[in-house]
This record gives structure tokens, sequence and C-alpha cells, in this order.
């Protein structure tokens, strides 16, 4: 029997090969028995069943509520109150159902469900609900009936397979507004969008999208799976912002929330039917205790048809081009990872994995790409679970990328920790190339994680308190030149270096000021800080816009530059001692120094013979830089007497400290 491909590329997982046959073989069970041998997107249709729906004989709406005795809708077409009327039927397996007229219901009335069952009842809302509205005075959640009479018609098709880099723009429609309020699907198509398309980003990774009662949860903290936050708007306008992208050529990802649930009853699932049990776990298994959430039960066949029901909901009735799936980590490992280090391949196969959610993850993303085989699928995961991002049918769980984690968390380590004196070029350019070469990865050098209350930004932390007073063009700073110049660079670097994308959080690109922190009682329920000052860019006066117009054009470079057809950039020259770092990747030549006070007017890099002409310059004037790279020399390699290799000549180049130059070869 022939090895799984994924052992074939990596024989220290030949130890494991029976946990790893036996992963394979759960999936296949699984898929047969959900799917019958034929197409999970054709089980994966609990939407399409259950919830409120419009047909040509009125209204039907099922709920899956097996503890339940009795079921009631009430709302603004029952004054409120409960009517037999409005009650459902037991029927099957657990499912309850009830079908009105046309006429009782209409469009924007407002409603939820009085559950009953044995020893108690409670109010809640439809599990499948797609649209949940909350009072502005009570701050109560109702569910809201979405059937206009005109269905949202959509004008552009979807973008195709990506091709190259998959360049990240990860946004939150909520805090991307410089309002100090909450911003909406409206403003973000019509103020936004153009900014990103002109950044030259083709993946925009939407956050917080799903209902949550919290706001400053981020929108990780999930209580209604199949609505959007009504907090940025409707359905329609959803709709028309993706609908926009796509006219621009950009694909919208979602942020997926699988991985737990708000413990909220009366808004989520935590106790649907009376039972803590319905969707989640009991006992010590049903608290993420770091998370303070719960967690789901991934054995259970409906859990699997809920959530993938939820999955092929959003690429079909959104057109979501896929989902960036959040705290997988969190779902990979019985104790969810939480303070193990991942040092050895054994700790990804010592019976602390949570088999039934691996299942789930490798069902998902062959339910994902049956619905839209050009959809992409991110794992945000910082184990190294191996097998991740390697398609499944070589033997893992069919993400087409994984995040590298680990990258943010090493600049912000090493920016904390050591002056840039002391940065050891060789550590650095070993750290950001560390990824399998049998998965692609998304590099970034930070995320929103970097930005929350408590850390800060990279370029925050870089000038600390000086950006409130030396960002005008007037001033002359030090501490802001440095900052400056090495935001440049750490972007640029870890972006050179990633396996196969890179991934910027919005605002970061321009280095925005200070922390993100949502309204809450600790602020004075202040919206100060949860939105983005685009205004500091876009003044020419301040030196923000440095950072925006190179970020600009390294995403453009990236773009256009084919190199990440190469999976790893290939050293050329590391030299520790003057922090000058050169490698390769695909036809270009990547030239570093964090060297911060010294520059190297001859310096002389080994190198095969060619011609070189840099295509791109942190030290550009108009990038705050100090101009003095000559971009239109062209660099012709020399021979060297001393050398006995014919084929490696010299390159002889002028290199300013603290900059970074990429170079194209010409021949």
């Amino acid at each position: 029997m022939d090895l799984p491909k994924i052992i074939q590329d990596d024989g220290w997982l030949k130890p494991f090969e029976s946990t790893i046959r036996m992963r394979i073989e759960n999936v296949r069970l699984k898929m047969n028995n959900f799917a019958k041998g034929w197409f999970l997107k054709d089980f994966a249709t609990g939407h399409l069943y259950f919830g409120l729906h419009v047909t040509e004989n009125g209204w039907v709406f099922r709920e899956w509520a097996p503890n339940a005795t009795e079921i009631f809708m009430v709302g603004d077409f029952s004054d409120w109150k409960v009517l037999s009327k409005y009650a459902f039927t037991k029927i099957a397996n657990g499912n309850w159902e009830i079908h009105l007229n046309e006429q009782d219901l209409k469009h924007l009335q407002k409603f939820k469900l009085l559950v009953k069952w044995p020893g108690g009842e409670g109010y809640r809302l439809p599990s499948y609900g797609t649209y949940m509205v909350q009072d502005e005075v009570t701050k109560v959640f109702n569910a809201c009936i979405w059937a206009p009479k005109t269905p949202f018609k959509w004008q552009h098709e979807q973008p195709g397979a990506i091709q190259g880099p998959l360049l990240v723009y990860e946004a939150h429609v909520g805090m991307a507004g410089l309002d100090e309020k909450v911003g909406s699907y409206i403003e973000f198509t019509q103020n936004v969008l153009p900014r990103i398309k002109e950044a030259g980003y083709n993946t925009i990774q939407l956050m917080a999208v799903k209902e949550h009662p919290y706001y400053g949860s981020f929108g990780y903290h999930v209580s209604n799976f199949f609505a959007l936050s009504s907090r940025f708007g409707t359905p329609d306008e959803l709709k028309m912002l993706i609908d926009t992208a796509h006219g621009m050529g950009i694909r919208v990802i979602m942020d997926l929330v699988h991985s737990h649930a708000v413990k909220n009853e009366i808004e989520g699932l935590g106790m649907f039917d009376g039972t803590p049990y319905q969707y989640f776990h009991t006992g010590a298994r049903r608290l993420h205790k770091a998370w303070d959430s719960l967690c789901f039960n991934y054995k259970k066949p409906e859990v699997i048809h809920f959530l993938l029901s939820n999955c092929q909901f959003w690429l079909t009735e959104y057109k979501f081009d896929g989902f960036r799936f959040d705290g997988v980590t969190s779902m990979l490992y019985l104790d969810h990872g939480l303070e193990r280090d991942f040092t050895n391949y054994g700790m990804y196969y010592d019976s602390n994995q949570d088999e039934d959610a691996i299942d789930y993850l490798t069902l998902s993303n062959k339910l994902i790409h049956e619905v839209n085989p050009n959809a992409i699928t991110i794992a945000e995961e910082m184990s190294g679970m191996p097998g991740l991002g390697a398609p499944i049918y070589d033997g893992g769980y069919g993400f087409n990328y994984r995040l590298a984690m680990g990258v943010p968390d090493y600049w912000i380590k090493l920016i904390k920790t050591l002056p840039d004196e002391q940065w050891n070029v060789s550590q650095i350019f070993h750290e950001l190339k560390s990824h399998r070469n049998d998965e692609k990865t998304i590099s970034y050098a930070e995320s929103h994680d970097q930005a929350l209350v408590g850390d800060k930004t990279i370029f925050f932390r870089l000038v600390d308190k000086e950006i409130y007073y030396s960002m005008s063009k007037s001033t002359e700073s030090l501490v802001i030149d440095r900052g400056i110049a090495l935001h440049k660079m750490i972007r640029l670097i870890t972006a050179a270096t990633a396996g196969a994308g890179y991934l910027n959080f919005m605002g970061n690109e321009f280095g925005h000021p200070e922390w993100i922190d949502f309204p809450r009682e600790g602020n004075n329920w202040s919206y100060k800080y949860a939105r983005r000052q685009w205004n500091l860019a876009d003044d020419k006066k301040l030196k923000y816009h440095f950072l925006l117009d190179f970020d600009k054009e390294m995403i453009h470079f990236l773009e256009n530059s084919s190199m990440y057809a190469q999976s790893f950039p290939d050293a050329v020259h590391i030299d520790e001692i003057s922090q000058v770092l050169v490698f390769k990747r695909g036809s270009y030549l990547f030239i570093f120094s964090f060297n911060p006070g010294q520059s190297f007017p001859d310096y002389d890099i080994p190198i095969k013979k060619g011609s070189y002409q840099v295509v791109l310059s942190s030290d550009d004037e108009k990038f705050g830089g100090k101009n003095r790279i000559d971009k239109k020399y062209l660099y012709h390699t020399r021979s060297n007497a001393k050398n006995d290799n014919k084929e490696t000549e010299y390159l002889t180049i002028y290199i300013p400290a603290r900059t970074a130059m990429v170079l194209a070869i010409t021949k």
C-alpha cells in the first residue's frame, strides 16, 4: 500500500503512519455516511430546510429542538402574545414545523421563539435565523423577517481561481470609518473599497460578519451563525459590498468562527431546547476556559450538518469567496493547545487531538471546494499541525493556505527585547522562511491581534510617543526616521519570504497610531479607538503617507512579480557583522541592510554573473527616504581573480544604512 503523500513529502511523519491513515479512513467513512457516496453539498442543506422560508403556499418554518415540548412564534404579528395559531407541530427526528398563510407574516416584522421543555421554558432566537436586530433602547435582540418583494440582483461574476500571490486586506466594517461610531456596509463600500482597490490587494478578509451580541468581542463570540451583523446594515447592503468588490476583481472571504460560540442563551444556542448538550459538549469540555465560550461537539452528526450547512449558506447566499477559519488550534486539541510548545512531531499524534474536529475541518474543506472550486480556505493555526494545508487526496486536511502565526510574534518579540543594533540577520531570515514545503503559507508582520488594547502596532512600538509630536514633515526626528525605515523593511522582508501570500490589517499599512479598543464600560463607551483615521494618511503634510505609498508599491510589485512561483527564497549572502542580508527569489534579488548607522559605498555581493537593476527601494524620497539609490543605473557583475568559481562574480553596490532594495535580474 502506497504511503500517503504527506508522509512521502516528510519522512518524519512515518512513525505516525497508522494515525494518519486512521484520519484518512475516518473522513472517508463520514463522507460516505453523510453524502451517501455523492456530494457533501447535497447533504449540507440545512439552511434550505430549517428556518423561515417563503413558499408558493405561504410560509414554512422548521427548527431542530429534540428536548422541546412546545414551540411558539411570538412577535409583532401576535402583539407579542403566545397564540395557538403560531404553535409549531413536532415531526420526526426532533424537528418542529409550522405552516402559515402568506398574509400572516410580513417583511421586517420582529419575532422570537418561545421554547418549552420539561421543567422550564425560555425565549430564543431561531437557530437558522438570517437577520437579527437590536433594540436601540433595551439592547434586546429580536429575529427580523427578511423577505423583500424584490430580491437582490447580482451584477458581477465572482473572480476566478487565484493567480499568483494571495494579498489579503483584513478589515472590520464597524471600525473602518473615520467617525467615532459603528461604520456600515454602505460606508465601507463607498469609502474603503476604493482604497483597497488602489492599494492593490486582491482579497478582503471581513471580520465580525456573523451576529454577535457584544460588539467588543471583535465578532469572535458568535450568537447567530446564519445571520449577518445588523449593526452594520441589512443583508442586501452586505451583498452590495461583496458584489461591488467582485466588480473590482477583489475576492471577499469571511472570518469564519466554528471553533466556539457565545454562552448567551436567549440570543445564542447555549440552551436552545433546554439542554446544554444539543450543540455542545457536556461536562468539563463544554466551556472554553480561556475564551469563556461554548465548544461544539463535532461528534454529533446534527452539529456537523449545522456547521457544514453554515459554510454552504454563506457561499451561496452571499457569494463569499471562501473563509479564514478562526481558532483552528483550539479545535484540533482536546486541551485547545493551551500552554503547549509543540516542539516535536509526537505532540500532533499523542491522543490529545479531537479527531472529530479534525474530521469536520477536512469535510468542511471538501464541501467548500465542491460548492466553489475557486474558493479560498485559510487556517488560523499556531501549533504547526502537519497536513493542515495539504490536499485531502494527499492525506491532508484540505486548507488552501495556513497563516504563519509565528511571524508577527517573532517581530514583536524582536522589537521589544533587542535594539536593532543587535538584530541578527541570519536568525531573521531563518525565522521568516520557516514553513512547510507541502503547504502554502501567508505571512504577516501584524494583524488585528497586535493592535488590541494591551499591545501596540509595529509602528507605534517603534516610535512610541513621538507619533504625537513628530509626524509633521516640518519636524525633524531621528526616532521617526528610524521607525519609518524599519516599518518599510519589516513589511517588505515579511512579504518577500512568505510562502504564498501576505496579509495586512487595515490601517497598519500607513502606521496607524495607537491601539484598537472597542466601546466598553472601562473607556466610557467611547469609539475613539474603534475607527480608522484615514485623514492621517491623506494629509500630505504628515509622514504617514510615506508608509502608505511604499505599501502600495510593494503590493503592486508582489502582484506582478510572479516570485511566489518559487516556494522558498535562496540565501545569497548573509553578513551578520554588517547586518546585511541578500537573497534571491524568482528573478529578483533582495538586499536588506538592518545596520542602523553605517552605509557601505562599495559592498561586494558574490553572485551569479548577470545584470541587475533596482525596481523598488525603501530609500526613495517619496517613501520618506534619502534618495541615495540610483534606480536608473544598470549594475553589471564583475569577475574577481581571487575567485575560483567561474560562474560566480561580484555585484558591487552602494548599500545605505537601514534600507531595502529589490533588483530585477535582467540577464
